[in-house]
């Protein structure tokens, strides 16, 4: 472990049918959200209220196999639950699971001395309404990007606040992204979909960003990369705590 990281308890759950799974991950979301609504952190509701925060639990469906990722708290709920189910309400069919599997582990988080790269296995909901319009004015490249740098940038400082973490030095980061649509609460975003580098250990399956329960923004470490070389590429902007609250 890097001085100054912590370790974050992650579950990863995955379950298969003999049919392919046809559902989406925000109907995922809401089969364990009825089925288990006494779990608040399964849908960051309680009673009339609506919690904003880093979601523990989300929810994802990668290469067509359904992905549940829970953290700390979130983990330990859904090992609770792993056994508790063994069909996958959807809008318009049942899911049938033959085969479940189930990963505990506990990984590196926070800030480091090396450089990892990281891609986007789902579209990065990286802007609000408001950001995104300022983005969409902006026919500067180098502008754009370095809009979606500060927003990556925050997008870890406030996944560390969750987790009680804080940030001992700057956060340096740069992204290699593509513009594309997304739909979103019924609207359609600006999406992005691409990679990053920042000198942050993030553990594989998180998101990061906006609709991270409903699966947006989940990230995974790419291997192989020379790390020490990779610094050459960073960009010199860097943000801290500090910066971010000035602006």
């Amino acid at each position: 472990m890097n001085p100054g990281n912590i370790k974050l308890k992650t579950l990863e759950m995955t379950f298969e049918g003999e049919e392919e799974f046809r559902g989406d991950a925000n109907q995922i979301r809401g089969f364990f959200a009825s089925k288990f609504n006494e779990y608040d952190l399964l849908h960051n509701h309680n009673t009339d209220r609506f919690y904003y925060r880093y979601p523990l639990v989300q929810y994802k469906v990668l290469d067509r196999t359904p992905l549940v990722v829970g953290v700390n708290e979130g983990a330990e709920i859904l090992k609770g639950l792993f056994d508790k189910f063994d069909t996958v309400t959807l809008p318009h069919e049942d899911f049938e699971i033959t085969e479940r599997s189930l990963r505990l582990k506990k990984q590196d988080f926070g800030l480091t001395k090396s450089i990892y790269f990281y891609e986007f296995l789902t579209p990065w909901m990286a802007l609000n309404k408001e950001n995104e319009e300022k983005f969409l004015e902006t026919k500067n490249p180098e502008e754009q990007k370095e809009m979606l740098r500060r927003t990556l940038a925050g997008n870890l400082l406030s996944m560390s606040k969750t987790f009680g973490y804080t940030v001992p030095d700057t956060i340096k980061c740069d992204v290699d992204v593509e513009l594309r649509r997304s739909k979103y609460k019924n609207m359609d975003f600006t999406s992005f979909t691409g990679g990053f580098i920042a000198n942050f250990l993030i553990p594989d399956f998180m998101g990061i960003g906006k609709g991270v329960a409903k699966g947006f923004g989940t990230v995974r470490k790419i291997r192989g990369y020379n790390c020490q070389k990779s610094s050459d590429f960073l960009k010199s902007t860097v943000w801290n705590a500090n910066t971010l609250s000035r602006n």
